[in-house]
């Protein structure tokens, strides 16, 4: 994100948030601000300073705090936390997309902040409840409040990154869609491809292994649904190299997924005849 569209979002360079024990909620908020703005301040107590030039969350009972009786609720009755609500204002402006943002809330968020309000069990929640000092420490909870920050920071770094390279991946994805046969689909290498192939007419998908040789993978009916519009035999499913290479006659063919969703062979075209042969069999 560049200079000229953070001076868009108008992200202010001082934040408040409430002090001692933490949750998730403010942990990410604080860890999207952070990203949105580096040089953002936050200041963390139990009273918000008098003229406060900033942003203001989970505390105060304003535009992004959660505690009071009027809270804010989504359309589907999930409540809004802290974390919800920066992302409600920031987040479509961020990832440069409604649809990813409100995909990042539903999946993401939504869990995070029900667990904050209701107090639903939640593994991440759990997770970032634990950075909190022991109780028989004496350790400075703004100190473990950075150590969490830092943390979930890397974590929303992460999908960002994985976002952006589902984007880029598209071009590359859509090309080679244009140049297969419809039915087994060849990479040049590998790229993020379901949500470009999956409900086409493509079964299968072919690319080159980070491990060596070349993976084929079956094409999920939808996003949605994980089911196989096309899956590998099963008498191939976890059999032993020299077994394979006997039942399907494929001289570098050396292992089939037991779920039956993948093959790897040593060369390009062994991989694109076993797919050819499992869409020929189905």
């Amino acid at each position: 994100m560049d200079n000229k569209d953070k001076e868009i979002m108008d992200i202010p360079l001082r934040g408040f948030t409430h002090g001692s024990r933490f949750h998730s909620d403010d942990v990410f908020a604080t860890a999207f601000l952070k990203l949105l703005n580096p040089e953002i301040k936050i200041y963390r107590g139990f009273e918000v300073p008098k003229n406060f030039d900033g942003i203001v969350y989970d505390i105060g009972r304003g535009k992004f705090d959660h505690h009071q009786n009027d809270k804010e609720y989504r359309h589907n009755g999930c409540p809004y936390a802290a974390f919800g609500l920066i992302w409600r204002e920031f987040g479509a402006y961020y990832i440069g997309s409604e649809e990813e943002a409100a995909k990042f809330d539903a999946k993401f968020i939504q869990p995070l902040d029900e667990s904050d309000n209701t107090g639903k069990d939640n593994l991440l929640a759990n997770i970032i409840d634990e950075f909190n000092p022991g109780w028989d420490k004496n350790e400075s909870y703004d100190k473990c409040f950075w150590k969490a920050v830092d943390f979930a920071k890397q974590i929303l770094d992460n999908h960002f990154k994985s976002v952006a390279g589902i984007e880029r991946a598209r071009n590359l994805v859509e090309k080679a869609m244009s140049e297969c046969d419809g039915t087994v689909l060849v990479l040049p290498k590998f790229a993020p491809w379901k949500g470009v192939v999956a409900g086409s007419s493509y079964k299968f998908v072919v690319y080159p292994s980070s491990r060596g040789g070349y993976s084929a993978q079956g094409v999920p009916v939808s996003i949605n649904d994980k089911t196989l519009v096309c899956p590998f035999p099963k008498e191939w499913c976890g059999k032993e190299a020299d077994e394979l290479v006997k039942i399907t006659g494929i001289p570098t063919l050396h292992f089939c997924h037991p779920n039956a969703f993948l093959i790897v062979a040593d060369e390009e075209k062994d991989a694109i005849m076993a797919a050819k042969i499992a869409a020929n069999q189905q």
